[in-house]
């Protein structure tokens, strides 16, 4: 006879472990039992040795699917005569630290069930088991039970309790479970919060607004969607309109994957990722025969494409039979709504009418965005699906939070040896995103009952998230941002020092003041330098540039000509200003007004596409750089420009001026822009090989917001695999500042300083 006490640690609750872990044990002849805790599932079991030998072989080989085990504690005991096994009420004491699961697609189970009339769940849209359902955006706190659930005030019928009291059912445990006769139900509101319609009836009406012509705002699975009918062009420039959102890609939401696949081309992966569990928005390529409204995504060849992923959906999408834009419920800028009565405030001047429900969301949940790159996916946006993203750190660290970056921000915690990163929760810029990230900071550390003792945030002292992290009275400690993006990158791929990082983003404040953002970061130890970066230019208007390319081409140009500059009258980024602004814009450069110096890769995108006329103004973040990303579609190139590399005491700068000449001569030649945007992303991929060989790490890490471009990251992976570099990208965690909160957790676990 054996006794063990088992501990095991990783993705353990809301999967079905304790059912699989009964009837394992069962079918073995192991009595004993199984529980919940804080920390995972424990398991005392006793029997015979080689049945408990072939149990503890057997839970790595036939665990749910859904499930993952990263540690394994075995402890003996003397046998107690245990008579039958059982499944204990869940464990309270302890460490918090269990995987918290996220949000899952509808199974195919129950995907039958909710089409099938014989079924008492038919039509119903909140059926759920435990393989799928929501888990993250309803959960308040470890152990994931009903009771730490919004569903708890929900009390199960007799069968939905039977169901989930018998280990031999699927829903066993399935914490949301629920029926029409005991769960949440659907209503249909007027902008006025007027009840119009219950249960089938309402999402019947609803979708009579949307074929309509008319804006639904749905109340999903972490907030709210606004959506309307992707095919009627007027119907998508009015929502335009009222979310004050110009020309930023909306996503779609397609009734099958045979649907989709009318519009857009897609791969085998691109397919699995669409029906996985995590059901995210993929980037797809769109058709030329396409009947999407050209206003879904103007200029953009990609369309941003999910599946149904609740039943909800499902049985909207069905009725609906058409795509439609599935775009998140708030204002540009602001985060979404996920309580009817807040959206009503917030969205009452957007939508039509309001298909609501009332299972309250715990936290809000954006739906994730993945794209394909080198074969591989990329998450863009990390939520719905994808967080709370996990990450093991080599080291126990103190009780620590990270308050991420100012756009893209999410916010982490680290325990022990364990860090939760949140999902994505936006750009900073409003009242009302800042008040969010508190709300987000907060409702992670209440799962894990977490009380940080020391808070981790950026260099820049305006951020929000930094002042954020001064207010909390503890101690602050400050991480250079490209640093920070490095880290992020080397934790997605568990690598260890000495790692070059090329950290290439928008802007970042350096330790020399300056805007950092075409960087060079040699991790090495404990110790982060900027080995190289590019050659900096001006940005007449400072944060202004982010927006408007043309002051960027301008102040690259003004580097290059001086004042020569503005003889050029036939120049593209000139042309876009009015006289008057010219005559300002000059008075800026030449006496340094407002006009700070920065090494941004992004900016310098941003120059080349005014310099070809492609983007002068962006009406979104990043919206210059796709377009020259996009344009190199329609001019494939095997060429590269001239660069310099020009070595000082302290570091290498990569000196594009060489580039920036002949990209001129080929506009004045005539050169397709198409061409040229290839040649420039093809010369950007020759400076990173040049810096490494330089720098003679073969461990290369390619990080930041430029890296989100799928031209650059595939040309550069290859020059550096074809001259023998191990080069590494972003997989889990976001190339963006959406792993900025990451990369500061990994500085402080590890003690990185920065060399100055």
């Amino acid at each position: 006879m054996k006794h063990l006490l088992i501990k095991i640690q990783g993705t353990v609750q809301g999967v079905g472990f304790r059912p699989f872990v009964y009837r394992l044990a069962r079918e073995l002849g192991l009595n004993g039992w199984v529980s919940n805790s804080p920390q995972g599932v424990e398991i005392d079991i006793e029997g015979d040795s080689v049945n408990i030998d072939r149990f503890i072989s057997r839970l790595d080989t036939e665990k749910p699917p859904l499930s993952s085990i990263e540690s394994k504690e075995l402890i003996s005991h003397e046998p107690v005569g245990y008579k039958e096994f059982v499944v204990r009420t869940s464990a309270k004491s302890g460490d918090k630290t269990a995987l918290v699961l996220p949000d899952l697609a509808t199974c195919p189970e129950c995907l039958k069930e909710i089409f099938d009339p014989s079924d008492r769940r038919y039509r119903y849209p909140f059926a759920n088991c435990t393989n799928c359902g929501p888990r993250y955006s309803i959960i308040h706190t470890l152990p994931y039970d009903r009771g730490n659930t919004t569903m708890k005030i929900f009390p199960m019928c007799p069968r939905c309790r039977e169901e989930y009291e018998d280990p031999s059912n699927r829903r066993f445990h399935a914490q949301p479970n629920a029926c029409p006769e005991c769960g949440p139900h659907l209503e249909l509101w007027d902008n006025g919060g007027e009840v119009l319609a219950l249960h089938d009836e309402a999402l019947m009406a609803a979708c009579d607004t949307v074929k309509a012509g008319k804006i639904l705002a749905l109340k999903g699975l972490g907030g709210f969607q606004l959506l309307v009918d992707a095919r009627n062009d007027e119907a998508v420039r009015l929502l335009r309109k009222r979310k004050a959102r110009e020309e930023k890609p909306l996503a779609l939401m397609y009734p099958s994957l045979e649907a989709a696949s009318r519009d857009c081309e897609i791969s085998t992966i691109e397919k699995e990722l669409l029906v996985s569990p995590q059901s995210p928005i993929t980037l797809l390529r769109r058709n030329a025969h396409s009947d999407i409204a050209a206003s879904v995504a103007p200029g953009n060849p990609y369309l941003g494409v999910m599946l149904p992923y609740t039943p909800l959906h499902h049985l909207l999408m069905a009725e609906l039979a058409l795509p439609v834009v599935a775009t998140s419920g708030n204002l540009s800028d602001e985060p979404i709504c996920i309580n009817e009565y807040e959206a009503l405030k917030r969205l009452g001047d957007i939508a039509d009418l309001f298909l609501v429900h009332n299972r309250p969301i715990a936290r809000q949940m954006d739906d994730s965005i993945v794209r394909m790159m080198n074969g591989r996916p990329t998450v863009m946006r990390n939520a719905r699906g994808y967080a709370p993203v996990p990450v093991n750190l080599a080291n126990h660290v103190s009780s620590c939070m990270a308050v991420g970056a100012h756009l893209k921000n999410a916010v982490a915690i680290a325990q022990g040896s364990l860090v939760f990163a949140s999902q994505h929760i936006g750009d900073l810029e409003t009242a009302e995103a800042f008040e969010a990230m508190k709300r987000v900071s907060a409702s992670l550390s209440n799962i894990y009952e977490f009380k940080p003792e020391i808070v981790v945030a950026d260099l820049h002292p305006d951020y929000l998230s930094t002042r954020f992290a001064g207010d909390t009275g503890l101690p602050v400690k400050k991480v250079q941002h490209h640093v920070a993006h490095v880290l992020s990158c080397m934790a997605d791929n568990h690598l260890d020092a000495p790692v070059l990082g090329v950290s290439w983003d928008g802007t970042g404040l350096g330790t020399d003041k300056t805007i950092w953002g075409g960087e060079f970061i040699l991790i090495n130890g404990k110790t982060a330098r900027r080995l190289a970066h590019l050659r900096l230019f001006p940005l007449p208007g400072g944060d202004y540039a982010a927006r408007e390319p043309r002051r960027s081409a301008l102040g690259l140009l003004f580097e290059i000509y001086g004042n020569d500059l503005f003889k050029m009258k036939e120049l593209a980024p000139l042309m876009a200003f009015e006289n008057s602004d010219t005559e300002v814009l000059k008075t800026m450069l030449g006496k340094n007004i407002n006009t700070p110096m920065t090494s941004s890769a992004g900016r310098l995108f941003d120059a080349v596409s005014s310099i070809l006329d492609i983007c002068q103004v962006s009406r979104y973040e990043g919206q210059a750089a796709m377009m020259l990303e996009f344009a190199s579609d329609s001019g494939p190139s095997g060429r590269s420009y001239s660069f310099g590399l020009q070595s000082g005491q302290a570091r290498i700068v990569i000196d594009w001026q060489p580039m920036i000449l002949e990209i001129m001569k080929d506009t004045k030649n005539g050169v397709t822009a198409g061409e040229i945007a290839s040649t420039f992303q093809n010369t950007l991929a020759d400076i990173i090989l040049a810096v490494a060989e330089r720098a003679g790490e073969k461990n290369i890490v390619l990080t930041g917001g430029c890296f989100q471009n799928k031209y650059l990251t595939e040309r550069t992976l290859g020059c550096l695999e074809s001259a023998g570099f191990k080069p590494y990208r972003h997989s889990r965690i976001p190339p963006n500042d959406g792993g900025i909160a990451v990369g500061q957790i990994m500085a402080a676990a590890g003690d990185i300083v920065m060399e100055l």
